[in-house]
């Protein structure tokens, strides 16, 4: 393949690794057939599976959202499109075609496809059908047009062949590279970027996830306004039948461009405030289990890499289960319990992804607190992904950056029923103190939770204290969150002795029988 080639991927048959190629959108295939896709094309499909055990309830609970994520599903190839739709309704039914566009400047050819396979299925969660993907080796992308204007009249025609809406770039482009390729290929031209920001708008659900995800979909928006000749003015001035009103009608005026600027400039403000405002309440939650001292085991990964599946299959949560990008974007948080008795609880975060847009990541930071707040972070990995080694750094990368580098990390590589005994050698290799769990199967559950316990940090300070009756509160918490080694009943009152954290010891120094 020379410097400048456009290849359509998995595809190429006159390549030398043209078989590869093959084998690669086969494995594919089977996986979708074994029901872990890396994407599924059209409408996503759940993960949800019935458990192997007879008569045992299903792990994944019930899933109320589910009929709210699917309540309007346009099916491809079934429906004749109406003249008179309007916008609303145009991008809420209808699929977008889309060519994906990808330029790599490093790594393999193989490298370079897998990130246009994971473009291909945040499309596809977003409502798109992939028709074609192309890819372009250069030393560095083309400034003005991204493709180089060459292989961009290529592309063109590709487009026009083939019947595309949307042409999607495999990475973010400036803005002058969107408008410069638009000019050339007559459709519309969007990023990775603009996909991620288009899925959470979909998938957001609660009042804060709303507003963090419009905040960073203006911060993306605002320096890629588009004005379009007069038609987008509103200075006036000039001669009565030219463009403006005649005199007494000149003035500094304001462009529409202008104007939108500063709405969304206005709009930002009020969004930052209304998450600032949000912000107590999280962390007086967050204050009041570690008052309990309740112990938080955060769950962390990739999307899609099974961790709602995973905290599901533990506790029974409920959570929706989609084979899609991004399903989970609310962090939510379920209590349990440790072999001993002891409570701590599992936050399901919103997952991570390769080039995740800065925007959102100082948008979801409140999300991400929960993670640096966190005693021990389960980091899930997809087993059976073609790159495991490129998710385990995306995540880490992430969540260093969210301040959680000294958490405690345990590393386990989810859907072990798809990965071969030659397979977990080398993802043993990757991460020697690893993990290999099922959230399908339930193999590996018990040997999470066993570890989970030793890493847990545990009461160790030793008291003996008479609680008054009328403060049985005390004795509950004890029970709950501390190790209780005796309990008599005296007529002053309970005599418990227990290990105790030293942030529980405080509020029982009153009661200290010593």
């Amino acid at each position: 393949m020379t410097e400048n080639d456009s290849t359509s991927t998995g595809t190429d048959t006159q390549s030398d690794g043209s078989q590869d190629s093959v084998d690669r959108v086969l494995a594919r295939a089977d996986a979708r057939a074994s029901g872990y896709a890396l994407f599924a094309p059209g409408s996503a499909q759940a993960l949800q599976r019935d458990s192997t055990s007879a008569g045992q309830q299903n792990h994944d609970g019930d899933q109320f959202d589910r009929a709210d994520r699917q309540a309007l599903r346009r099916v491809a190839g079934l429906s004749t499109e109406l003249e008179d739709v309007t916008e609303v309704e145009y991008r809420q039914l209808r699929l977008e075609n889309v060519v994906l566009i990808g330029v790599y400047t490093q790594g393999t050819l193989t490298d370079a496809e897998n990130s246009l396979h994971e473009l291909a299925a945040l499309a596809e969660t977003a409502g798109a059908a992939v028709l074609d993907g192309l890819l372009q080796r250069r030393p560095t992308p083309d400034p003005s047009t991204y493709f180089g204007k060459g292989k961009a009249e290529e592309l063109a025609s590709v487009v026009k062949a083939l019947g595309a809406d949307t042409v999607i770039a495999d990475s973010e482009l400036a803005p002058s590279q969107r408008r410069a390729l638009e000019d050339i290929v007559k459709v519309k031209v969007i990023d990775r970027t603009a996909v991620i920001l288009d899925i959470f708008s979909q998938h957001a659900k609660s009042r804060e996830g709303k507003a963090q995800v419009e905040l960073a979909q203006l911060e993306y928006l605002l320096p890629r306004l588009r004005g379009w000749g007069d038609s987008m003015s509103r200075q006036a001035g000039g001669q009565v039948g030219g463009a403006g009103a005649g005199m007494g009608s000149r003035g500094p005026g304001e462009t529409k461009i202008e104007l939108d600027r500063r709405r969304i400039h206005t709009r930002m403000s009020r969004l930052r405030k209304q998450i600032a405002a949000m912000k107590p309440a999280r962390e007086a939650k967050r204050a009041n289990r570690k008052r309990n001292t309740v112990p938080s085991v955060a769950i962390a990964g990739y999307t899609n890499a099974g961790k709602s599946s995973l905290l599901n299959r533990i506790t029974g949560a409920g959570l929706l289960v989609e084979n899609s990008l991004f399903a989970t974007l609310d962090a939510t948080v379920r209590r349990t319990q440790t072999k001993d008795g002891r409570e701590f609880t599992f936050v399901d975060t919103v997952g991570f992804v390769r080039s995740l847009p800065t925007q959102l990541v100082e948008a979801f930071r409140s999300t991400l607190e929960e993670v640096a707040d966190a005693d021990v972070i389960v980091h899930v990995v997809d087993g059976s992904h073609p790159d495991p080694a490129s998710q385990l750094s995306t995540v880490r990368l992430v969540v260093g950056d969210a301040g959680a580098r000294d958490v405690p990390e345990l590393v386990v590589f989810n859907k072990s029923d798809l990965v071969s005994e030659s397979e977990r050698i080398v993802l043993r290799g990757l991460e020697p103190h690893s993990l290999f769990v099922s959230a399908r199967t339930g193999e590996g559950i018990a040997e999470l939770l066993s570890t989970l316990d030793g890493m847990l940090p545990t009461p160790s300070i030793e008291v003996d204290v008479l609680v008054p009756y009328d403060r049985g509160d005390l004795v509950s918490q004890m029970h709950q969150h501390s190790t209780v080694l005796s309990t008599e009943y005296e007529e002053g009152g309970t005599h418990v002795r227990a290990l105790v954290t030293p942030e529980f010891e405080a509020q029982l120094l009153e009661f200290s029988t010593h």
